[in-house]
């Protein structure tokens, strides 16, 4: 039996650069940092006092009596989903054939310490009745599919860093086989505390450079001292494309193939060589049924740690051999940040909407490039992409060894 083709019509994200999808892409072309030092108190003294926090608090855009009643890992959920629904045309859809896939890495980190904090300072009749359900992995997934009503199914990949992308390879692979025909899917995370903080602090993983924030994410340059940590996520409506053409919908790009391995070597560190990522990178081909050659661009996975970037790096040059000065490499977590199991899904539209608008977004700070880096990144301007059949490859790697490869083309 043949798979049925998956396809993207919407788009919707909230990031450190902008409060929607328009605005983040305006400012990633343009090369703007969304890092900037944190006021809380408690970061007043904290070894990092700066992250990439969203440039829209929901706030501004939801109501009060709804906020109460979400963790902010959920408010983001169904901020991204509602603008990628109506950007898809608000799709009349039978909800028995409509499903949800949003991950998170960590959930609802920020309720859980604050109850935590009101439980310790209060006691137990303070706790909010709201605190299962706000500080659950799936409460993002849950909340979206309640509000579209979604009855084919709503799942939470957890596979930390890579937790976004994998979602969107799950969310395909429902489509493929059969269970739904679209599928509001991608990734969400809200962890900008004091502790999330102090914890990737003490495992020495987060730049420390407090004087100079926008400066902080470095991916590939030589004096790179950790990633930044961001907030955020992003949401794709992915539908069948009989589905897609018998409503006249808008099509972005086609999701055509992805790639899963794992490492087997270390629950934070990566291999060194790489060898997950490439044998990733080549499964997504083979599942795309694409040749290398179509493939023109790559969004990197690149935190800006000393160890990861050049491990990818060295795994990239393996997995494009030939091809690798053919490939315009976009690290985007120097203008976003890393926002863990959000990434893999705002570095999906990025992909989407370089193949749509025929552009790679920039990568900024790189002012001594690690010599062991030796693929062919985009520097401090967008790059134009070639006419024709042309690919897009999205990386995402997690704690605990998780590889997951995303593979973008263009809509024939």
């Amino acid at each position: 039996m043949s798979r049925r083709r998956v396809v993207v019509t919407g788009l919707g994200a909230t990031t450190p650069l902008g409060g929607n999808v328009a605005s983040t892409w305006n400012a990633l072309l343009a090369g703007t940092s969304g890092v900037r030092l944190l006021t809380d108190e408690w970061a007043l003294d904290a070894p990092v006092q700066f992250a990439a926090r969203v440039a829209v608090e929901p706030a501004e855009v939801m109501e009060r009596v709804e906020m109460r009643r979400l963790d902010r890992s959920e408010q983001f959920a169904l901020i991204a989903a509602r603008e990628a629904w109506k950007d898809a045309g608000s799709p009349d859809v039978d909800k028995l054939r409509l499903g949800v896939v949003i991950a998170s890495g960590i959930g609802g980190v920020i309720t859980l310490l604050d109850q935590y904090e009101i439980l310790r300072t209060k006691g137990a009749r303070s706790v909010s009745p709201h605190t299962v359900p706000m500080l659950m992995p799936n409460g993002p997934s849950a909340n979206v599919g309640l509000e579209f009503q979604a009855q084919a199914g709503v799942h939470t990949p957890v596979s930390a860093c890579a937790s976004g992308a994998e979602a969107i390879g799950y969310a395909m692979e429902m489509i493929r086989t059969g269970r739904a025909d679209i599928v509001i899917t991608g990734g969400v995370e809200a962890a900008i505390h004091a502790l999330p903080m102090a914890g990737f602090a003490s495992m020495k993983a987060l730049s420390t450079r407090n004087q100079d924030p926008t400066k902080a994410s470095r991916p590939y340059d030589q004096d790179r001292d950790g990633f930044v940590l961001g907030e955020g996520g992003g949401v794709i409506i992915i539908e069948s494309l009989e589905h897609a053409k018998q409503r006249g919908a808008r099509i972005y790009a086609e999701l055509a193939g992805q790639g899963l391995t794992s490492d087997g070597y270390h629950i934070a560190a990566p291999d060194p060589e790489g060898a997950g990522v490439t044998r990733a990178i080549q499964f997504a081909l083979d599942d795309a049924g694409v040749d290398l050659s179509e493939v023109v661009h790559l969004n990197a996975h690149a935190t800006s740690t000393p160890a990861g970037d050049v491990a990818e790096a060295r795994a990239l040059a393996a997995a494009l051999g030939g091809h690798v000065s053919h490939v315009a490499v976009s690290a985007t977590k120097s203008m976003t940040g890393h926002l863990l199991g959000g990434a893999g899904a705002i570095e999906s539209i990025f992909c989407i909407l370089a193949i749509h608008h025929r552009i790679a977004p920039p990568t900024i700070n790189i002012e001594n490039l690690d010599p062991a880096v030796t693929i062919d990144i985009v520097r401090d301007q967008p790059r134009a992409l070639p006419p024709g059949p042309i690919a897009a490859l999205n990386d995402s790697f997690g704690f605990g060894g998780h590889n997951v490869v995303l593979l973008f083309k263009s809509f024939q």
